[in-house]
């Protein structure tokens, strides 16, 4: 695989914009019950020190309730639940730990304000249970509660606590109004593969043992189990300035899609816990969504539409790993419409502005999908002319080869039926791990600064 270096790795953390920063420990024990300090929005840290991203999930739209034929039911593509005055309480197995931390709520797709009568940070210990004592409240400008506009996101006030990484960690919503009464798209992950917690009536959050009145699991149309997560955008942690992220950008492959629900089997998570064992520090910041296309708007925002919220946006990226197009190509099936051409011109543009930030960009290829319920002669090949051009072009800063780690070998433009779950297209919690192990860590490795020439 080859790489080429970027130049300015200031630059390459441009979205390092917030304030306030403190000395990063990175070592703990999980069982530990850390000392915690809320620290004020104003403190000040050392200047070898900045933000990262430790856990990330991309947005997309919940529409507003619609009417459908009595029989037919909603829609299952996402949790239907609604929070009246209730607490949420979801899971975010974070990638990169440390010592300080903060938590980055969104509203991107709301067109009424999101009210936040509470929140709170915690270790999880089992289930709905946090580690007693080993978080705090989350404030935000040193208010305990928020609003949050219309499209836009709120970044919490420091947390001091002690996490190791690849930690779960508990963070409590507690929403005082009714989301089902609100006129307005709700802001979620549809698909989170990790339940998540709703309480009865009221503010239950930072308690213990929270008492659940329901989960955020759903089962999909093709039977599978999986979650939603609501409002969250993002954890960071203070890391030191050699610290950077990787954002790992796509589509349901990316996101996790067939992995067994509660076990963290997403290909990202392997590549976290690769990265942990290896002794290289980096977040990983998994922003794949199901059904994304590169060109066009369908289940979620196209990744020309998302890219400047799900990857420009993610503070302390130094890192992309692009797999995305095998939607574009199986939604066309027999159509001209989109061309290899087209796709590889979409690419091209998230190179651009990928580099226009200095952020080093790798393409994976994409994975083989024959027996897929959208799969056609003529999509299979546009999927070997883009992945012919992905390794081939030098246009990306390296190439990770996903195709030649899935493919049967016998029937090369179908999976290894060890990695199939029998949808033929996303691979099972075996293939998943075989695509991180795949990758090559020296194409991540920040080892140091370099001089901006």
């Amino acid at each position: 695989m080859k790489s080429k270096q970027r130049q300015s790795f200031a630059s390459r953390l441009w979205s390092n914009i917030f304030g306030g920063m403190a000395i990063l420990v990175v070592a703990a024990l999980a069982s530990c019950a850390p000392s915690v300090e809320l620290d004020s929005p104003e403190q000040e840290s050392s200047e070898s020190e900045h933000w990262v991203g430790s856990w990330a999930a991309a947005a997309v739209a919940r529409p507003l309730p619609i009417e459908v034929p009595t029989g037919e039911g909603p829609p299952r593509g996402y949790s239907d639940l609604n929070i009246v005055n209730q607490t949420l309480r979801q899971i975010a197995n974070i990638s990169l730990g440390g010592e300080r931390f903060r938590v980055v709520l969104t509203n991107a797709f709301g067109t009424e304000p999101l009210e936040i009568g509470a929140a709170h940070v915690a270790l999880r210990d089992e289930g709905a249970v946090i580690i007693s004592e080993s978080g705090g409240a989350l404030t935000f400008g040193g208010s305990p509660t928020t609003s949050i506009p219309p499209g836009a996101v709120v970044v919490s006030d420091p947390v001091s606590m002690t996490v190791p990484s690849l930690a779960d960690l508990a963070i409590d919503l507690y929403i005082p109004g009714d989301t089902g009464a609100m006129m307005s798209p709700l802001t979620i992950l549809a698909a989170s593969w990790q339940t998540n917690y709703v309480s009865p009536t009221g503010d239950h959050t930072g308690v213990t043992e929270m008492p659940v009145e329901a989960e955020t699991t759903y089962t999909r149309r093709d039977g599978t189990l999986t979650s939603t997560w609501f409002f969250l955008a993002r954890v960071e942690v203070e890391a030191p300035t050699s610290v950077g992220a990787v954002v790992t950008f796509g589509d349901s492959i990316t996101n996790g899609s067939r992995s067994t629900i509660d076990t963290n089997n997403r290909w990202p998570d392997h590549l976290a816990r690769r990265l942990v064992e290896n002794g290289l520090e980096m977040g990983v910041l998994n922003v794949g969504i199901g059904g994304n296309r590169v060109l066009s708007d369908g289940s979620s925002p196209s990744a020309l539409a998302r890219f400047d919220r799900d990857v420009l946006a993610q503070t302390g990226a130094t890192h992309v790993i692009v797999m995305d197009g095998i939607n574009d190509i199986g939604s066309a099936r027999e159509n001209p419409s989109p061309t290899a051409d087209d796709i590889i011109a979409g690419h091209m543009q998230l190179i651009v502005r990928a580099h226009a930030r200095d952020l080093t960009i790798y393409g994976a290829t994409l994975t083989p999908f024959e027996g897929a319920n959208y799969w056609t002669p003529e999509g299979e090949e546009k999927r070997q002319a883009i992945n012919e051009w992905i390794r081939t072009s030098g246009a990306y800063d390296g190439v990770i080869d996903f195709e030649e780690v899935m493919r049967d070998p016998n029937q090369p433009t179908k999976s290894r039926p060890e990695f199939d779950p029998g949808d033929h297209l996303h691979p099972n919690d075996a293939g998943y791990e075989a695509m991180a192990n795949s990758i090559d860590l020296a194409l991540l490795k920040t080892t140091s600064i370099p001089v901006t020439n």
